[in-house]
């Protein structure tokens, strides 16, 4: 191993240090500020300036941590799109990709201390409002991105074989799915659970 590549991984395996730990903690309590205001006020009538009054910050301040007050609503997504991607990993590896996807999904669900009503809340302003809406599905490419290796590698793929277009089908039908799951899930008020609905719409493809 060269010195740099010493270096690189000693880098990345040192803990964050205090000012990479404050960050964190400033942008988690700015999230859950900021959805508190989403939920009570809905994402139009909330301002930036009243989420950075709220958290003890100036607007420039607040803007160094979120580049939009939408990013402010997506980090989760974020976050949500690498759960999935690892809990696929972690998958069986004589299990069938479709499958896989299935159950990988289950991840979302998983350690997430927030009700079911702050998650159909969340999802419901995700879907209503459009400018979200366009940069949830940005968001959903990404997680595709991120999903393509793995099912790949389930089919005996090339994940660089530009002409074989399976991986890049599964990941995104199943992530389809997942839309048309939440959709609904949003539609009957939650009365269905999630995970029914994203079963039916799954088998729907098998």
């Amino acid at each position: 191993m060269s010195e740099s590549a010493r270096t690189a991984d000693k880098s990345a395996s040192k803990p964050p240090g205090l000012r990479e730990r404050m960050r964190a903690t400033v942008r988690a309590e700015v999230v859950e500020v900021a959805h508190r205001l989403f939920t009570e006020q809905g994402f139009d009538r909330t301002t930036v300036d009243q989420i950075a009054t709220e958290v003890g910050l100036s607007r420039a301040s607040l803007f160094r941590y979120f580049g939009t007050k939408e990013d402010i609503v997506l980090v989760r997504l974020g976050e949500s799109g690498r759960q999935i991607a690892e809990a696929l990993a972690a998958r069986p590896g004589d299990e069938q990709p479709w499958e896989a996807l299935r159950r990988s999904f289950d991840a979302l669900g998983q350690g997430n201390d927030t009700t079911p009503e702050q998650v159909l809340a969340y999802l419901r302003m995700l879907q209503e409002t459009p400018s979200l809406r366009a940069r949830h599905y940005e968001k959903q490419l990404g997680w595709q991105e991120l999903l393509v290796p793995e099912v790949a590698r389930r089919l005996g793929a090339d994940p660089g074989d530009r002409e074989d277009t399976r991986s890049n089908a599964l990941a995104a039908a199943a992530l389809a799915c997942l839309d048309a799951a939440a959709t609904a899930w949003v539609a009957c008020d939650g009365t269905v659970p999630l995970p029914t609905l994203l079963d039916r719409a799954m088998d729907a493809l098998k």
